[in-house]
């Protein structure tokens, strides 16, 4: 319990920090002129797109799951998103990721630590792709000069984040990679680190094991493989989409290649295992809009809690209705994450 709440209190000291640094220095009479000048028609638009991005994991989950159940609903894969990201977005700690896997794995009575192992999957997919799409984006640099003219301390960071991340997405590939391909070995390794443990928690923790690695089957197909990257390209594209919408409703025009580098920014910031994703969000969202766009602070600012705003709002809304539903609380699918009913 004293290290939970320890761990809470860091997470807050983060959130805390960055945003101190996303509130400094805000004329708040001037972000609410800019915030009048909205475009409507568009806004409703983005309101409507919120959603895209859960319809569109559903669908890839759904097809890296079509070896273990073909006929596995989508409904209840978007439910399962729906339900974890408004777990993600009210609690700190990102647990919401353990509670999309053992929702549907109950939904569809299938493994949880199966599914848990595609949840890592997709997450290493995630950052790879981004980092492809941010490497497309820096590699067409001269054809986009005049329609940008990014600060050049924009693109040092971008570099530097860019090549952070497919540091990562590499490690981790490799790390699943290697599990899958030594699983012989992974399975002795785990034997050995559960011995200290009593009988019934190590058979338990040996089971989740076993289980995990079995659910990194997917590497079996080089085809599933490119499959599953082009309906990630598709997953990330659409919140590229969705973003360059809500662009257009402050008059933000910029060719859609050009919403990539601020999705990136703003996929690092959210990555912080913070409630809301509130700070990391807000101060990479500000950070891309003034130093890639040139954006001036105060819009920068209105429109980061205008887009923050909107994505818990529709997402919790969504997430209360399917848990209403279902007769269940967000506490009940909360202590799915703990290993409780």
């Amino acid at each position: 319990m004293a290290n939970r709440k320890l761990n809470y209190l860091i997470i807050i000291a983060i959130a805390a920090v960055f945003l101190w640094f996303f509130f400094k220095s805000v004329n708040w009479n001037e972000t609410w002129q800019y915030l009048k000048q909205v475009k409507p028609a568009y806004m409703v638009l983005t309101l409507l797109l919120v959603p895209l991005h859960l319809l569109t994991r559903s669908i890839r989950w759904k097809f890296l799951l079509k070896p273990l159940k073909s006929e596995l609903k989508l409904g209840n894969a978007f439910a399962a998103n729906t339900i974890g990201f408004t777990v993600t977005l009210i609690f700190p700690g990102r647990v919401g990721e353990l509670v999309r896997p053992v929702y549907l794995a109950q939904k569809e009575k299938l493994s949880p630590g199966y599914l848990i192992g595609t949840i890592v999957v997709e997450r290493a997919f995630d950052i790879f792709v981004m980092c492809f799409l941010l490497g497309f984006f820096l590699l067409i640099r001269p054809f986009y000069g005049s329609f940008l003219q990014a600060r050049p301390e924009a693109y040092i960071n971008l570099f530097f984040w860019g090549k952070v991340g497919l540091g990562l997405s590499g490690l981790l590939f490799l790390v699943i990679l290697g599990i899958y391909m030594l699983k012989d070995r992974a399975s002795k390794v785990i034997s050995y680190l559960t011995r200290p443990f009593p009988d019934k928690i190590s058979n338990k923790i040996m089971t989740f094991g076993l289980e995990f690695i079995e659910g990194l089957r997917f590497f079996h197909s080089f085809f599933r493989l490119i499959g599953y990257f082009f309906l990630s390209m598709m997953v990330w594209l659409g919140i590229c989409f969705f973003y360059w919408v809500f662009f257009l409703a402050y008059d933000l025009k910029v060719p859609f290649v050009l919403s990539i580098p601020y999705v990136f920014l703003t996929m690092v910031g959210a990555s912080i295992p913070t409630p809301g994703m509130a700070g990391g969000f807000d101060y990479f969202s500000k950070l891309g809009f003034t130093s890639i766009y040139g954006l001036d602070p105060n819009l920068a600012v209105g429109m980061t809690i205008v887009i923050h705003s909107l994505q818990i709002l529709m997402t919790c809304t969504l997430g209360y209705v399917i848990l209403w539903k279902n007769g269940l609380s967000l506490f009940q699918v909360k202590k799915l994450s703990e290993g409780k009913n």
